[in-house]
Parts: C-alpha cells; structure tokens; sequence
C-alpha cells in the first residue's frame, strides 16, 4: 500500500504532462518526432532536447529528410545538445533503417525497434508509451535510482529494475511512472544528494543506499 500512497502523492505533486518535452509531445502523438527527440535527449537537459528539437523538425521532420541531409548540416542543428557527431550518426542510421526496413513508419513492438542499432530499452519504451500509448514503465538513471531508493525493488541494472517494477506497480500507473519519478529526481531524491528535509514521501521511503542527505 506504501507505494500506492507514494505514487498518489508524487503524481499530484509533479504535473508531469506539462514540465517535460516528450510528455508534452503525448497530446499530438508522433512515433518519428518522438524516438528523434528521445535520442536528442541522451545526456543533455530537458529545455536543450526541446529547443533542438524544434529547430531540426522545422527543417527535417521525417526519415526521409533525416536521412538525405548532409551530416555536417545534421550536425549543426543539433549541436547544442552535446555529443552532436555521434547523435548526428545515430539519427540517420535510425532513419535509414526505418525507411530500409519498416517502410518509413517507427515499429510498434520493442523487439523490431531494439534491433535498430541505437535504440535501447528506455528509447524503445518510451515510443511504446508515448506515441502508440502501450503499457511500458520506461527506465532511466531517475526511474532506477528512486524506485531502489524507496525500496520497491532491489536490482542493479535499469533493465532489471524494469522487469520488477512490473511486478509491484499497478498497471494503471505504468504511464505516467517515468514522468512522475523523473521530475522527483531531478528536484528531491537526487542522485548524489537527496533532499530528504523536503521529501513529501519521506515517511514511506527505506532510504536504500543513502549515506548522505539534505
């Protein structure tokens, strides 16, 4: 019952269809612009994923056109998300296969979008739920690092904790689970340093692993 207690609290606390870029992009569903958008997102901040974003689907907003521009110019547009050679690699392979191999349209299952190479477990759940609204907890560092902090599981690995987290989390939370825990690490249960003092779920948290607070 804790974590339903936890959940019903974070959910009303952290508007998470609103604060975030790919969340916000569930309103008008795009299965391309989504998974370009999540791998925009690796390793930068979330105001930095939208504004590159906005700025490459005003030029290039299909495999196609991704696909057929000149990596250099690729390259610039998405400069300023960081890691923008490799990124700029991944977008277009990922959109070569989408063309060669699904016809243009972004798969629906998980199996066919992790056997494109660059798309892992997180990227492909986050298409899943956000575009073709499966139910799919997607996991990253926040979703791993909270759920074991609380103690609703117990595992080493992201892909680990997404196979638990299956099992303790009632479906009808798999949603919006990523949005929730993503804005609570971010602004409370941080990674290096929690802010337990203003925790509003600190009476239900195990505080797993935390040697040092706030």
């Amino acid at each position: 019952m804790s974590i339903i207690k936890t959940l019903q609290i974070l959910e009303k606390q952290y508007n998470y269809t609103e604060r975030t870029t790919l969340n916000r992009m569930r309103k008008k569903p795009n299965a391309f612009k989504i998974l370009i958008s999540c791998l925009i997102s690796l390793r930068t901040k979330d105001i930095n994923t939208e504004k590159v974003s906005k700025i490459l689907f005003a030029v290039a907003d299909t495999p196609k056109k991704i696909k057929e521009m000149p990596v250099k110019k690729l390259e610039k547009l998405i400069y300023s998300s960081g890691h923008y050679k490799k990124k700029a690699r991944t977008l277009q392979h990922v959109s070569s296969e989408i063309i060669r191999r699904f016809n243009g349209k972004v798969p629906e299952t998980k199996e066919e979008l992790m056997s494109i190479k660059g798309i892992g477990p997180k990227t492909a759940n986050i298409v899943l739920s956000f575009a073709y609204d499966q139910y799919v907890i997607p996991v990253d560092v926040h979703v791993h690092v909270t759920s074991n902090r609380l103690g609703w599981v117990e595992t080493k690995t992201p892909e680990k904790t997404e196979k638990e987290l299956e099992k303790v989390i009632p479906k009808k939370y798999w949603k919006g689970l990523n949005g929730v825990l993503v804005l609570f690490g971010k602004e409370i249960c941080t990674t290096a340093s929690p802010w337990c003092s203003r925790c509003s779920v600190s009476k239900y948290c195990k505080r797993v692993g935390v040697k040092r607070s706030r």
